[in-house]
């Protein structure tokens, strides 16, 4: 066995388990594994065991690698779907609309935008909101302070992106922060639950199916407090490799932990 197969088994018992503790079932949750620095070749050996979600962080890094990955994969290349869970810039909407799901939609400036890049695309594009639950300067997402999602012009943003044309907007998306113990982010996880809930409630046209939320050092966490994507790198690749030319302008960038 593999030490990405090892990898990969463990993830998948830990999610089981973490499911099972709160009444749920494992294929409740999808795993998405974040290949953010990772060579196509891991991408390719993960695909054969079993892996058909892949996270990229970065539109620049994922637009070289995954023709490299969809050329030298043994299975239907549309059995394999792409994650954008990085922060995306507007002026990047129409290379990140080639994506199956865009998980950080944060305004109507950028969801407007890349309604008219799958537009163009004859494609309806997946996407997440991305909120900030704990209020962190150093977040990106629409603020929701403890789960709250009363305020007017945030709202009104909210209707805007709900109705746009090509987007099916199917749940939110948030990062907790980094803490010692995992049992932390708890009040995080449930706190976005609250604004999934609220959201459904509110703009019912739209289906509100996902949360994700959880990474490597807390995903089991995010599972008990109902996420349905979990994104995990480290766990499953294992560390990142040391930074390449090719990746150096990435470094550093407040993206770099969408998914851990």
């Amino acid at each position: 066995m593999s030490v990405l197969s090892d990898n990969l088994h463990r993830v998948r018992e830990r999610i089981a388990a973490a499911a099972r503790r709160t009444g749920r079932e494992a294929s409740e949750v999808t795993l998405v594994a974040v290949a953010k620095t990772q060579p196509p070749e891991a991408i390719v050996e993960a695909a054969r065991l079993g892996v058909r979600h892949f996270g990229e962080n970065r539109v620049e890094e994922a637009a070289l690698k995954i023709p490299a990955v969809e050329s030298a994969i043994e299975i239907p290349k549309s059995e394999i779907t792409w994650h954008m869970i990085g922060h995306v810039q507007s002026r990047k909407a129409e290379a990140a609309s080639s994506f199956d799901w865009i998980h950080s939609v944060e305004s109507a400036k950028l969801a407007e935008r890349l309604s008219r890049f799958a537009g163009q695309r004859g494609k309806t594009l997946n996407v997440l909101l991305e909120f900030n639950v704990s209020g962190e300067e150093s977040k990106y997402g629409l603020l929701a302070p403890d789960g709250r999602v009363d305020d007017a012009e945030l709202l009104q943003e909210i209707e805007a992106i709900v109705a746009l044309p090509n987007l099916r907007v199917d749940g939110v998306m948030t990062m907790a922060p980094i803490v010692a113990d995992a049992g932390q982010t708890r009040p995080i996880f449930r706190a976005l639950r609250q604004v999934r809930d609220q959201l459904a409630q509110r703009f019912p046209q739209s289906p509100w199916r996902h949360l994700s939320m959880g990474m490597t050092d807390d995903f089991e966490v995010a599972v008990e407090e109902g996420a349905t994507l979990v994104r995990i790198g480290r766990a499953i690749f294992g560390e990142r490799p040391p930074t390449s030319n090719s990746h150096a302008r990435f470094a550093g960038s407040p993206t770099s932990m969408y998914g851990e």
